[in-house]
C-alpha cells in the first residue's frame, strides 16, 4: 500500500509518500512544496495544487492522510491553512482517492505513544520507523511522514477492529 501524507501550509508544505510492504514500511520520496510570500494567495494555491496533483501522478497512492487543522491564536494563519487543505483535498478527490484526517493528538499517540509529545521526538521517531540517516528537514517534511505513518498504523487497527465485527 502506497500512502501520501501532506501537512498542509501556505508558505510550506510537507509531503511523504510511503510504502507498506508486510510489517516494512519506507520511505519512496518526501519534500516539501514552497510558495514565495508576497505572492497573491490565489497563485500560491495554485502551484500548491499543481504540485499536489503532479506528486499524486508520479506515486500513484492509494490513500492520502492529511493534517486536521489545528490552531491556537492566529486566525488568519488558520484560514491560509484551511484554504491549502482544500486544494490538497481536491487533487486527491480528482484522483479518486480516500482522504484521511488525524489530529496532532492521533498523529503523536501514533508514532510516539503519547499524545504530548515533543516534536523533537515525533521526527527521532520517523527517522527510526523509515530507518533515514537523518531527521527530513524542514519540520513540514518529518511532520508529513509522520502523518502517513499515522494511517499506516490506523488503518491496521481498523482491519483487526473490523475482522473482529465480522464474526
Amino acid at each position: 500500500m502506497i500512502i501520501l501524507g501532506f501537512d498542509p501550509g501556505i508558505a510550506i508544505v510537507g509531503f511523504g509518500v510511503i510504502k507498506k510492504e508486510g510489517n516494512q514500511i519506507r520511505p519512496l520520496q518526501y519534500g516539501s512544496i514552497q510558495t514565495k510570500a508576497g505572492l497573491d494567495t490565489g497563485i500560491r494555491l495554485k502551484q500548491v495544487y499543481d504540485a499536489a496533483k503532479e506528486i499524486i501522478q508520479n506515486y500513484q497512492p492509494e490513500a492520502v492522510s492529511i493534517e486536521k487543522l489545528y490552531f491556537n491564536k492566529n486566525v488568519t494563519t488558520a484560514f491560509t491553512v484551511g484554504q491549502a487543505r482544500g486544494v490538497l483535498m481536491l487533487a486527491a478527490v480528482e484522483a479518486n482517492l480516500p482522504i484521511f484526517e488525524y489530529t496532532p493528538l492521533q498523529i503523536k499517540q501514533a508514532i510516539v505513544g503519547y499524545g504530548r509529545a515533543e516534536k523533537k521526538q515525533i521526527q527521532e521517531m520517523v527517522r527510526m520507523y523509515l530507518s533515514l540517516k537523518e531527521v527530513p528537514k524542514p519540520d513540514d517534511v518529518a511532520d508529513a511522514l509522520a502523518i502517513a505513518i499515522c494511517h499506516v498504523h490506523s488503518a491496521k487497527m481498523t482491519a483487526i477492529i473490523n475482522k473482529g465485527n465480522s464474526k
